[in-house]
């Protein structure tokens, strides 16, 4: 019995280690523990439950953005698939870009995407079906590329323009977006506009 818990063990710590510490209930089934015996977990401390379904191992290190990760798991579909993206204000951040500070975390889903209830409060939901070449794998969560970003920030229409030429710039010169990519990626006219117009102040 204590083999197959330590085995149980391992395997959910697999689990977790690709998810900064977090896992859900399903995995934990995957690994070996019986739904009955999660509370027991919970109760002396060695998972904590940080929403519905979701999980973290109690002794993992703590990272700077666990709250990338739970909201990540948050928009998994009925196969486990992480559908969200981490896009527009957040993507930047992520790549400390502008001086852009979102209170709120935006994510991308599907067009299909179905939670019409219970979306936390947190998320800012954008629709949108999104190329596996617009996306970029972090520990545990995604999030859109750079040029895919502002553009998706240029489209919304909701940040200063000053915001968007500075992430451009600051893309560009750290090597982030190439002007090569930039004459490859479609775009609306207006979104061009304002990408070539940003980039032809930058030496």
């Amino acid at each position: 019995m204590a083999r197959s818990h330590r085995e149980a063990a391992r395997r959910l710590f697999e689990f977790a280690e690709q998810q900064q510490g977090f896992f859900t209930t399903k995995q934990a089934k995957a690994a070996g523990f019986a739904g009955n015996t999660h509370p027991y977990h919970v109760q002396v401390g060695n998972w904590i439950r940080e929403h519905r379904g979701i999980y973290r191992l109690a002794l993992f290190p703590t990272s700077d953005r666990p709250d990338l990760v739970l909201w990540a798991l948050w928009s998994r579909n009925r196969d486990e698939e992480v559908e969200g993206v981490y896009s527009h204000h957040t993507a930047l951040s992520l790549y400390d870009l502008s001086d852009l500070n979102p209170a709120k975390l935006h994510m991308t889903v599907p067009t299909d995407f179905r939670r019409n209830s219970n979306i936390p409060g947190i998320l800012v939901l954008h629709h949108a079906d999104l190329p596996e070449t617009d996306v970029k794998m972090g520990q545990g969560f995604k999030f859109t590329r750079p040029l895919r970003s502002i553009l998706d920030l240029i489209e919304a229409g909701t940040v200063e323009r000053s915001f968007i030429r500075q992430a451009l710039r600051q893309a560009v010169d750290r090597g982030l977006i190439t002007r090569q990519q930039i004459r490859n990626t479609r775009m609306s006219g207006p979104a061009r506009k304002i990408v070539e117009e940003a980039l032809r102040r930058v030496a």
